[in-house]
């Protein structure tokens, strides 16, 4: 096979390493992956990861309780809907962890009043998003609620990928 199936690790940046260990894991099998989380991050990466978002044979999609998640949970059910409408032998795993972690110390009363709101609102968009997926009726649609689970259903659905990709020679 001459083309390398591909894992986007998309969801939660930050200060988060939740992909060091995914990472780690496909770097010890050769996994090709795509991370978009960088240092230097500009706008001019946007178009790279739009085209990872829109052509990766594996997208991973973990919100995680370490940040309030605004951009992470309006981009997921986006990115499901527009990245099966491109391609329906493409799988996409979410994870949404419904709390969120703050460190209050050292906080004045207005910064704290204005972290519980914000926490508050990330926990009910949390619990709507993840009701709603778990109406979505796509068979390439997976929801899993740990980080040792998405990475165990991302290995077995790259090795159904490498099944997938040595079929095509035998397709029409």
């Amino acid at each position: 096979m001459d083309r390398k199936i591909t894992i986007g690790l998309f969801g939660t940046c930050g200060n988060s390493t939740w992909r060091n260990r995914f990472m780690a894991e496909y770097n010890k099998r050769e996994i090709e992956y795509f991370n978009p989380q960088k240092e230097d991050w500009s706008p001019l990466d946007a178009e790279n990861e739009a085209d990872h978002l829109a052509n990766d044979e594996i997208i991973l999609f973990p919100v995680t309780h370490e940040t309030y998640a605004f951009g992470s949970l309006g981009e997921v059910g986006f990115s499901i809907m527009q990245a099966i409408k491109l391609n329906t032998h493409r799988d996409i795993v979410v994870m949404i962890d419904p709390s969120v972690k703050v460190d209050h110390s050292g906080m004045s009363i207005a910064e704290y009043m204005v972290v519980e709101t914000q926490t508050k609102d990330s926990i009910k968009m949390r619990a709507l998003i993840t009701a709603h997926l778990k109406r979505v009726k796509y068979p390439n649609v997976y929801i899993v609620d740990s980080l040792e689970n998405m990475l165990k259903l991302s290995l077995q659905l790259h090795a159904l990928q490498v099944l997938r990709e040595g079929l095509k020679k035998y397709t029409i």
